[in-house]
This record gives structure tokens, C-alpha cells and sequence, in this order.
């Protein structure tokens, strides 16, 4: 169950997206409260995240993560600082320039980071640039689930509470070969990755990971056998897509340098 606190937060990033969509400002949630979002009606997926301890604390979210499109950026900051009366953060909003925002709602206490176009970690997850654009459209008031497992396949060293979202989106959606409501588009995971050797290198290293966690979650009973075949079922459906799907000129040049070189972007903590 949440907590008070996770259900201000989450309530708050909500009503933030809700305001924003009155005003013809597309705004959506990523991160882990949008997999909350995503799971929360689905009762297995719901029940495993949440008995997981996926922080490792008492509160599941610490803070509010938003993705918009930076055309509208002028009017997003006008929306924050004007009508929200959030506290920005000049320092890092003069350092990330146009790509990124940095607030605090200190009505509840929770920093506000807001992203445009895309996501830049270990690897890029675009929103709005081909092919890409305007997939913030495709569902409300997060981003869709699809874009959601890419946001965690990207991560390099990925960690625990990561593995355990992946899992829940993995528990709660299905594998599908197109963009369907509440479903993973396999087709568009493969199709960005045949592009991009290092994002894919990643991407199926993240997946075998998830295999071994499920795996020893079900061996150390925390999990029933069921749970752990629906997922590993999903994960070998989508890798199945991937692996037929033909890869660009740039993945195959990128593949024959191979781990040689380095293959993703260094991360390091903005607050």
C-alpha cells in the first residue's frame, strides 16, 4: 500500500499534468510513478510492486519526473513559475539550458524535473524527433508502456528497484506487434534498437537480468511460479521481435567494435 506521502505525491503529479492539459500543454509523467500509474489496476502486478520494498523505505516516490515537447517550453515555465507558483531552480536550469527544468513544490515538499523531446541517460529515448514524433500524444497521463520499459531498458548499470518496475510493466502488459492501449509495441522497441547497437546491447543485457531476478525471486518463493513464466514469456516474445527484426548499417558497423569501445553515456546525479 502507499503511503500518505506517495498518494500526495502521486495525486500531485496528476493534478500537474490535468492543469497543464487544460491549457493545451502537453505534459505527461514518467519514471516510477508512471509505472504505478500504469499498474495500479492490476491487481498481480500491483501486489508484487508494492511487496518488493522498492526503495528500500517506507515511501516508494521521491520526486516528480514530467516530459514535454520544447516547443512549448516558454509556456511550460510560465504554467510552473506563474500559475503553480513553483520554486525553480536557476543554477540548474541555466546549466541543462533548453533540455531540461528543475522545480520544487514546496506545498508538499517534492522536486519537479521536467525533460523535453527526450530522455538523455545511458542511451537516448526520443518523444519528439522521427521516428519518435509525438508519441506523448499516444497516451494520458504518462507516457505509454512501451516508452516506459525503453526508459528502463536504457540504463546501464541498472539497479534492483528498476529490474522490479521492469517486472510489474512486464506482470500487467502484454507483448504486441503495434501501438495498442495498455500493451508493449515489441515491433517499436526492435525497430529503434536495430539502429542503435549500444542501446540494444543494453536493452538485452537489462532483459537476461530480469530473467535471473524473477527467477531467483520465484526459487526464493517471494514470487509464484506463474508470475515468473508470464514475465520470462514476455521477455522472450519481445526478445524474439528484436532478434528478427534487420539491423541498420550503423547497428552492424557499431556491433564489430563491440564492447571495445565505450558503448554508452556516463550518468551522473543533477540534484
Amino acid at each position: 500500500m502507499l503511503t500518505p506521502r506517495d498518494e500526495s505525491i502521486v495525486k500531485r503529479a496528476v493534478e500537474i499534468v490535468e492543469n497543464a492539459n487544460k491549457k493545451n500543454l502537453v505534459l505527461r509523467i514518467i519514471g516510477a510513478i508512471a509505472v504505478y500509474l500504469h499498474i495500479q489496476d492490476n491487481p498481480i502486478a500491483l501486489g508484487f510492486y508494492t511487496s518488493q520494498s522498492r526503495l528500500g523505505s517506507a515511501n516508494m516516490f521521491t520526486d516528480i519526473d514530467l516530459i514535454a515537447y520544447s516547443k512549448q517550453r516558454k509556456q511550460l515555465m510560465k504554467f510552473f513559475e506563474e500559475e503553480l507558483k513553483l520554486r525553480s531552480n536557476p543554477r540548474l536550469n541555466v546549466i541543462f539550458g533548453g533540455r531540461r527544468l528543475f522545480y520544487e513544490d514546496t506545498s508538499i515538499n517534492v522536486k519537479i524535473d521536467v525533460f523535453f523531446d527526450k530522455l538523455e541517460f545511458s542511451h537516448d529515448v526520443f518523444f519528439g524527433k522521427e521516428p519518435s514524433k509525438g508519441r506523448l500524444e499516444l497516451d494520458y497521463p504518462t507516457i505509454t508502456s512501451t516508452d516506459l520499459l525503453l526508459e528502463k531498458l536504457q540504463i546501464h548499470n541498472i539497479n534492483y528497484k528498476d529490474i522490479i518496475d521492469i517486472i510489474a510493466l512486464l506482470i500487467a502488459h502484454n507483448i504486441a506487434l503495434e501501438e495498442v492501449k495498455n500493451s508493449i509495441n515489441a515491433n517499436y522497441i526492435a525497430q529503434l534498437l536495430s539502429d542503435d547497437w549500444g542501446f540494444w546491447y543494453d536493452a538485452i543485457t537489462n532483459l537476461n537480468k530480469v530473467v535471473e531476478i524473477v527467477q531467483d525471486l520465484a526459487y526464493k518463493e517471494k514470487i509464484k511460479q506463474d508470475i515468473r513464466d508470464m514475465v520470462i514469456n514476455n521477455i522472450n516474445k519481445l526478445i524474439e521481435v528484436i532478434n528478427k527484426t534487420p539491423k541498420t548499417k550503423n547497428w552492424e558497423k557499431r556491433a564489430k567494435i563491440g564492447t571495445a569501445k565505450p558503448w554508452y553515456r556516463e550518468v551522473e546525479e543533477v540534484f
